[in-house]
């Protein structure tokens, strides 16, 4: 079965790089919306999420929609990423749009590496591959470990064709990152949910909940500067926006100056997710009350 599925993902890309837009953004789409219904417990976490951002008055025919959005939305993240390989350096600086680049240059001037803490929404390797070929950024990421492995050595294969140097997020993953920021690179970081290694209690969305550690940890350790930033689909391509940084000073116990930093990111979060909550593209139990 593993290898099957690893083909899967090989053969969705091929076709995706050589079908035109026209054709497969609205059958990703739609597959998106099928495989929505089909899946009745992560459909319940995503009606959950919405409410959570947009208030209980969001219900009905409007909610159902919403959630259908997002689904339809999460299968255009996959075509967009597969899409990227194929096209031409031209193609994906024209495809992206961006308000705060200028923070990223400047955190890259001071010298100590940039932190990108981004939640799960659009095209995050576009942004990155942009960065790499458009700006002459060296760009890593930390992300979780798939199963099968096999899966996840794909995926690795495919990022770093992208330019995008792979952390899997493990035991040594604090290390590596560490290195790479010290190297002065851009370091992309999912911070709106907790999958393992360190987390802190804070206040997301109005309950609390555990959210990653490691963004709030790593500026603390090494200066870099911490940046709130999100990637938006924008008619076919991607837009994205960093958010002004979030202060990463020592005020006090470390345990206590995470805590406080990361619940100032989870703020700034929610301002970049509540801006397009039809993307927020996060299908997993993420708070106490959704197990």
């Amino acid at each position: 079965m593993t290898p099957g599925i690893v083909q899967a993902f090989r053969l969705t890309s091929s076709i995706a790089g050589v079908l035109p837009s026209a054709v497969s953004i609205p059958v990703a789409r739609s597959l998106g919306r099928i495989a929505g219904y089909l899946d009745g417990d992560r459909r319940r976490l995503v009606e959950r999420n919405l409410r959570r951002v947009c208030g209980p008055e969001l219900s009905g025919r409007q909610l159902r929609r919403s959630v259908d959005m997002v689904f339809s939305s999460y299968a255009d993240y996959y075509l967009q990423s597969f899409r990227l390989p194929s096209m031409t350096p031209d193609q994906i600086v024209a495809g992206f749009s961006e308000e705060g680049y200028g923070l990223i240059a400047d955190g890259l001037q001071a010298g100590n590496g940039v932190i990108l803490a981004m939640p799960h929404l659009g095209s995050w390797e576009w942004a990155a591959h942009w960065l790499t070929l458009h700006h002459g950024v060296p760009v890593g990421c930390v992300v979780e470990k798939l199963e099968p492995p096999e899966l996840f050595d794909w995926y690795r294969s495919f990022r770093t064709s992208l330019g995008i140097e792979v952390v899997g997020l493990d035991a040594n993953a604090g290390t590596k990152t560490i290195g790479m920021l010290r190297e002065n690179q851009v370091v992309c970081l999912p911070s709106d949910r907790h999958v393992g290694g360190a987390g802190v209690d804070v206040e997301f969305f109005g309950e609390v909940t555990t959210l990653p550690a490691g963004p709030a940890t790593l500026a603390l350790r090494t200066g870099a500067v911490l940046l709130p930033t999100a990637v938006y689909d924008h008619h076919g391509g991607c837009h994205g926006v960093v958010r002004p940084p979030v202060a990463a000073k020592r005020e006090g116990r470390l345990r206590n100056d995470v805590t406080r930093i990361t619940q100032v990111l989870a703020a700034e979060l929610e301002v970049l997710i509540a801006a397009e909550p039809e993307q927020w593209h996060l299908l997993q139990p993420n708070w106490p009350s959704d197990r």
